[in-house]
C-alpha cells in the first residue's frame, strides 16, 4: 500500500510563481543556470543551483554552496518570495507541452515506502551525486524539489483530481519554453482523506525521475532520527516531497549518446564492426528511430540507420531487451571500449529535448566524433523492469515536460 500524507506547502504569491518557478537542477550547468536566473532575483535557481551567486572558481560540492543555498532559501521566506500554507493540503499540478498534457497530484510519500520496496527504482544512484542531495536537502531543511513518481492509473483518482482540475487554479502561467503550468489547491479534508485512502489501495509506485533525491530523503531521515532521541516516526524528515502522475500521461523521450573519439578505429574498421551486429544503412538528415531495436548514428557529417541484427540480445530479458541495452552491448562497449557508461568521460548523454540537431552540433563541433539517437524506453518496459527488481542501464530515460521547481517546497522541521 502506498502512503501519502498532505503537506504546509512554501509557495510563491500568485504573482510570483511565474517569476520564481525554475526547471530542476540537474538539467542544466551552472553556465546555463546562471543565464537562465539572470536579472531575476526570484528565480529558484538561487536556492536549487546556489553555486551561481558564488565564484566560478568555487567547487559545486563545497560548503559554501550548501550555505549559500540555505541562505538563499531564508532571505525567500523572510521577504515573501515563498509563503507557508496555514493548512495542510494536497495540490493538483497539470503541465501542458504541445499536445502533451500530464496532470499529478503534489503529496509527501513515506521514506518507508521508498525503503520497504512499495516504491520501486530502475535506476542505480551515483555515490556523488547522492551525497551532493544529501547535504543539499539537510542544509535547506527542505525538499525544494519534487521526486516524479507514477503508478498504474486508477479511474476513481483519475477522476477526482479532474474534478479538482475542473475548478478555479491557483496559479496559471506559460514558461519560455512554451510548457503550459496549472496549480490547484486541495484544502477540502473529505478530498485529502479520500485520495489519502485511495492511494493505500495502490500497491506499488514508480520512480520516474529521482532516483537521488529519493535515496537522499532516507539518508536525511537516517541523519535526523540519529540526532533525535525523541524520535516518533512522524516527523515530517521521515516524509519527502513527491508529484505523482498515472502512468497513462506519462511522455517517455530518448537519451541520446555522444562519444569523443572511435577507440583508435579508422571509419572504414568502425563500419566493419557495427556491421556484424546491426544492418546499417544510410539515412536521412536528423534520422531519430520510430520503432524497437532501430538506431540511428552520426558520424563524419552523414546519418545511418542501425537495425540490430536478430540473436544479438535476448528478447526475452527485460534488461537485454532494451534499446539502450541493445547499444551498449553491441557496440557501445566491445567497439569504442565505454565498459561503464556511469562513469567513463568519454561519453555524454543528451536528452531527447534537445533533438538530433544537439547531436550534430556536438559532433560537428570537433568535440565528439560519433552520436546515436535512441527509441524511447516504454512506460510498461520500465514498469515491468522495477516489478522484476532489475536494473536499467544508466540514463534509459528521459522525461518531459520537466516538473518545475519553487511552485511547493516541503519543510522538514
Amino acid at each position: 500500500m502506498a502512503l501519502i500524507k498532505p503537506f504546509r506547502a512554501l509557495r510563491p504569491p500568485k504573482p510570483l510563481a511565474e517569476k520564481v518557478a525554475a526547471l530542476p537542477y540537474d538539467v542544466m550547468n551552472v553556465e546555463e543556470a546562471k543565464a537562465m536566473a539572470a536579472g531575476n532575483p526570484y528565480s529558484f535557481l538561487h536556492v536549487s543551483r546556489p553555486e551561481i551567486d558564488l565564484s566560478a572558481e568555487v567547487d559545486p560540492y563545497a560548503e559554501d554552496v550548501y550555505v549559500k543555498g540555505r541562505e538563499n532559501m531564508q532571505r525567500f521566506i523572510a521577504e515573501g518570495t515563498l509563503i507557508q500554507d496555514r493548512d495542510e493540503c494536497y495540490y493538483v499540478y497539470r503541465q501542458r507541452m504541445g499536445a502533451i498534457e500530464q496532470t499529478g497530484l503534489v503529496v509527501c510519500a513515506g521514506v518507508d515506502d521508498y525503503e520497504s520496496g512499495v516504491i520501486k527504482k530502475h535506476e542505480l544512484t551515483r555515490a556523488d551525486k547522492e551525497e551532493d542531495r544529501v547535504r543539499h536537502i539537510d542544509y535547506l531543511d527542505a525538499n525544494d524539489e519534487p521526486v516524479f513518481y507514477t503508478y498504474r492509473n486508477d479511474p476513481s483518482i483519475t477522476a477526482i483530481v479532474a474534478g479538482v482540475a475542473a475548478g478555479e487554479p491557483t496559479y496559471h502561467f506559460t514558461t519560455g519554453d512554451g510548457v503550459i503550468h496549472t496549480l490547484w489547491i486541495i484544502s477540502d479534508r473529505a478530498v485529502i482523506d479520500d485520495l489519502t485512502t485511495r492511494f493505500a489501495a495502490i500497491e506499488t509506485l514508480y520512480v520516474a525521475d529521482g532516483h537521488h533525491r529519493s535515496a537522499a530523503a532516507g539518508r536525511v531521515r537516517e541523519l535526523r532520527r540519529a540526532a533525535n532521541p525523541g524520535h516518533t516516526g512522524k516527523e515530517e524528515y521521515n516524509w519527502f516531497l513527491t508529484v505523482i502522475f498515472p502512468d497513462s500521461e506519462m511522455n517517455i523521450m530518448p537519451y541520446n549518446r555522444a562519444v569523443k573519439d572511435l577507440n583508435g578505429h579508422s571509419v572504414a574498421e568502425l563500419m566493419a564492426r557495427i556491421g556484424e551486429r546491426f544492418a546499417v544503412t544510410p539515412a536521412a538528415t536528423g534520422f531519430a528511430p520510430s520503432r524497437r531495436h532501430e538506431f540511428g548514428m552520426y558520424l563524419e557529417g552523414r546519418w545511418y540507420q542501425l537495425v540490430a541484427k536478430p540473436g544479438t540480445f535476448d528478447e526475452g530479458d527485460a534488461v537485454s531487451h532494451l534499446d539502450v541495452s541493445i547499444l551498449q552491448n553491441n557496440l557501445l562497449s566491445p567497439i569504442l571500449a565505454i565498459r561503464n557508461p556511469r562513469t567513463d568521460q568519454r561519453i555524454s548523454f543528451v536528452g531527447g529535448i534537445r533533438g538530433t540537431e544537439e547531436l550534430e552540433r556536438l559532433v560537428d563541433g570537433g568535440g565528439y566524433r560519433i552520436a546515436f539517437s535512441l527509441n524511447p524506453t516504454s512506460m510498461e518496459e520500465l514498469m515491468q523492469l522495477a516489478d522484476a527488481g532489475q536494473i536499467m542501464p544508466p540514463k534509459s530515460t528521459w522525461f518531459e515536460p520537466k516538473l518545475r521547481s519553487g511552485l511547493f517546497v516541503h519543510q522538514l522541521s
